[in-house]
Formats: structure tokens, C-alpha cells, sequence
């Protein structure tokens, strides 16, 4: 029996070090560097998405990401950790552009319009869909490499961000985007 268990562990130990020498890990860390800076940028421009919201839900919908936010920075060092990577930031033009998209949304709409409140949920709504496309992928790469906690930690992102597109959807449904609809330029 214990034979087994030590056989068992040196295939696991090969097979870390097989994923760890792979393109597909290499892949894996440079999308982790790129969600981490998203991640990171992200936590600076929701404040300034949250004072622009009209909207009482809407603003604590967005100052609640803001924390869920944070504690993902967190999570995403903890996977660093996990696959015994340094946690390092690599620039992200997607979310680069969608948080300029979201400034520009502020600019172009006015100060206390329902209207600039539609256009905040739609561009935290494609913030959201790039989240959730990045930690799915993250996560079925950590799972076919093997990181069992790296797809624990992931998902748990995963999963907050289904929830806040959810939310998202809720409060554009349940009237903003019908107050907007009725609102003159």
C-alpha cells in the first residue's frame, strides 16, 4: 500500500513538471498576468463608475463589485501561489479599452440622466462578459494542467461574475432601461 501511495505521488510530481514545462502552462500564466492587471485597473476605474451612477442600486451594485473586485486581486495572487508563479501584471488591452469605453459613456451622457445609467450597466455588462470568458478559459486551462486549486480559486471568480452580470441585467430590467427609454436628450 504505501508502494502505491509513492508511486502515485512521483506520477503526480511528473506530471506538475511536465505542465509546468508546457506551452499550454505558459499560455495559462500569461492569461493569469493578463486578468490580474484587468483585475487591478478595474478596482480604480469602478469608483469613478459608482459616483457617476444616478441610480441608488445601480451605485451599490457597482461599489459592491468594487469589493468582490478586491477580494478577486487577492484570489489571483493566491493562484499565482498555487502553480508557484510570482504574481505579476501584464497590460490588458481589452479591459483597457472597456474602461475607456465606460469613461467615455460618463462623458457623453449628463450628470444625473437615467440614460448615462443604461449606458453604466452596458459597459459594466461587456466588462463583465470579458471576465467571465477570461475565467472560464483560465479555468478549464488550470483543470487540463492540473492545478486542482488554482480551478477551485478561479471558479470562485468565475461564479461572482455570473452573479453580478445577473444583477446587472435585474436592475436594467427592472426599470432603469424604461426610465431611460422615456427620458428626453
Amino acid at each position: 500500500m504505501a508502494t502505491t501511495k509513492a508511486k502515485s505521488k512521483k506520477a503526480e510530481t511528473e506530471t506538475t513538471e511536465i505542465a509546468e514545462e508546457s506551452a499550454l502552462n505558459e499560455l495559462f500564466i500569461d492569461e493569469l498576468k493578463d486578468i490580474y492587471w484587468a483585475e487591478k485597473h478595474l478596482a480604480k476605474a469602478l469608483p469613478k463608475m459608482a459616483k457617476a451612477a444616478t441610480s441608488d442600486e445601480l451605485r451599490a451594485a457597482i461599489e459592491t463589485h468594487l469589493e468582490e473586485t478586491e477580494n478577486q486581486i487577492t484570489r489571483l495572487e493566491s493562484v499565482f501561489e498555487s502553480v508557484d508563479e510570482k504574481a505579476a501584471a501584464k497590460k490588458c488591452d481589452a479591459m483597457e479599452g472597456l474602461i475607456k469605453e465606460g469613461e467615455s459613456i460618463i462623458k457623453d451622457t449628463e450628470d444625473g440622466s437615467i440614460t448615462r445609467d443604461a449606458g453604466l450597466i452596458s459597459a459594466a455588462q461587456k466588462i463583465e462578459h470579458y471576465e467571465i470568458a477570461s475565467y472560464g478559459t483560465l479555468r478549464t486551462l488550470a483543470a487540463t494542467l492540473g492545478y486542482d486549486e488554482a480551478v477551485e480559486l478561479l471558479d470562485a471568480t468565475l461564479q461572482e461574475e455570473k452573479k453580478t452580470d445577473g444583477l446587472l441585467t435585474e436592475l436594467a430590467e427592472a426599470g432603469i432601461n424604461q426610465n431611460a427609454k422615456s427620458e428626453k436628450k
